[in-house]
């Protein structure tokens, strides 16, 4: 894998891209001297959390013919306080599906992604950060 990375601004706005081409935009809050412009680095981790258990999930569900017609995922995730460098310390997901999804297959196909497939999972798992979720079918979700 290669990526580049390039500076975009006179301040902290960076785009960076895969070898495909693929772009995503970084950037710093105000607060810290940036302009906004771009998802922090360190939120990006955790999108790509999100992303890797998705595949996963979605992939496990299709082999086991599993209708979805709806499917996002939440995540709240909190930072260690007062140090430097400031690791995730806990992220909680909540998977959202819709459709014709059997409760038990959805719930043990998020936990195969979360404790078996999601690399992203274990890499954050080994850096301490506790990992929780939740499987929602066909529930409403609160708006």
């Amino acid at each position: 894998m290669k990526i580049s990375l390039k500076r975009i601004d006179d301040g902290f706005n960076m785009e960076a891209s895969d070898e495909t081409g693929h772009k995503v935009l970084m950037d710093s809050s105000v607060e810290n001297g940036g302009n906004n412009n771009g998802v922090r680095p360190m939120q990006m981790l955790i999108m790509g959390l999100g992303g890797c258990s998705a595949i996963d999930v979605v992939m496990i569900l299709k082999k086991q013919r599993q209708e979805i017609t709806d499917f996002h995922i939440e995540i709240e995730a909190s930072r260690e306080a007062g140090k430097e460098p400031s690791l995730w310390e806990k992220a909680h997901m909540v998977f959202h599906l819709s459709g014709n999804v059997d409760v038990d297959k959805a719930a043990r196909a998020v936990e195969l992604s979360m404790n078996k497939y999601c690399s992203v999972a274990e890499t954050l798992r080994k850096s301490g950060t506790e990992l929780t979720w939740e499987t929602k079918v066909n529930a409403p979700v609160a708006g």
